[in-house]
């Protein structure tokens, strides 16, 4: 069973207490991909400039990725500079150039249009609602956004939201969507207004999953040392989504229980991301090395005896 992803490939300027780099391979499309890839055939809508380097392209296509909806514009691929501070408790933007990005139109090869599984990455929302016209009755379709489209385009936003199963946010997209100070009644007033699955991402701190009554929680893997966590979001949501896949695929229904088993795979493959700069770290990660870390996940979240 086949997922798109509709998104951003992108050259980045990274800066942490690790070092930093300079043009290295980035984009939520790109860091999706790489983790819906370890478990389903996945699919890439995106654009890039002239001076994107073919070799960058193979990195994601060697993976097994069909980056045919990658299409090559005349102009410069969307550059994104930031640096984080050493706790990486925030991040500061230092440049934003849409470049070729800022005319994106997104069109689904017809081949495209009957993936069953489908992911609006972080793009204008109306750019997403475009998508959701061309795709053809998917079984799934999950969506990201940020501030920017939450304060600039409220209502194209929730017009997405209208039509979509799955809204994946962090913790303060949450708060400012709604409106709310608590994170279980912004849960509430999102699936209110359309999807019926929120999962709220929270960093170190893990990830939350709403869904009908049920509440799962799952805490980020335990590692020594995190190098840079740009994409980890897209990372995540890659492996949620593309572990969707792959159970659908197999016969499994969509409920709560599976659900939560997408929770850990996200979170295991987002663990990857984190630990090295671009995409390297996931590069490196496959099913066996996400089978010893899921071990480690377990440790972490095993119940104890109540102290009493």
């Amino acid at each position: 069973m086949k997922v798109l992803v509709v998104g951003s490939v992108a050259y980045d300027d990274v800066e942490t207490f690790a070092g930093s780099v300079r043009r290295v391979l980035g984009g939520s499309a790109t860091f999706f991909s790489m983790a819906s890839s370890l478990f389903a055939p996945t699919q890439i809508v995106a654009v890039v400039g002239d001076d994107f380097d073919a070799s960058d392209l193979d990195r994601i296509t060697v993976r097994g990725v069909d980056t045919g909806g990658v299409a090559r514009a005349p102009g410069a691929t969307f550059r994104w500079g930031g640096r984080y501070d050493p706790q990486f408790r925030s991040r500061e933007t230092l440049f934003t150039e849409l470049n070729v990005f800022a005319q994106f139109d997104p069109q689904l090869p017809v081949a495209y249009r009957e993936s069953a599984v489908v992911f609006l990455a972080n793009i204008h929302p109306t750019l997403q609602l475009s998508v959701l016209d061309q795709a053809r009755r998917p079984k799934i379709v999950a969506c990201d956004t940020m501030n920017f489209w939450i304060h600039g385009e409220p209502a194209a936003l929730k017009a997405v939201l209208r039509r979509v199963d799955i809204l994946f946010v962090n913790d303060e997209e949450a708060l400012a969507l709604t409106g709310e100070a608590n994170m279980l009644h912004a849960a509430r007033c999102i699936r209110a207004m359309g999807p019926a699955t929120v999962v709220i991402k929270r960093g170190e701190h893990g990830a939350w999953l709403f869904h009908g009554d049920h509440i799962t929680v799952v805490p980020a893997v335990p590692l020594a040392t995190v190098v840079d966590p740009t994409g980890a979001g897209d990372t995540f949501a890659g492996g949620f989504m593309g572990f969707i896949a792959h159970a659908l695929e197999r016969g499994s229904i969509l409920d709560g229980a599976l659900y939560a088993q997408a929770m850990v795979a996200g979170t295991l493959t987002a663990s990857f991301a984190v630990e090295g700069f671009s995409i390297d770290a996931i590069e490196a990660a496959n099913i066996d090395r996400l089978t010893e870390r899921h071990a480690r996940l377990c440790a972490a979240m095993a119940p104890r005896d109540l102290p009493w």
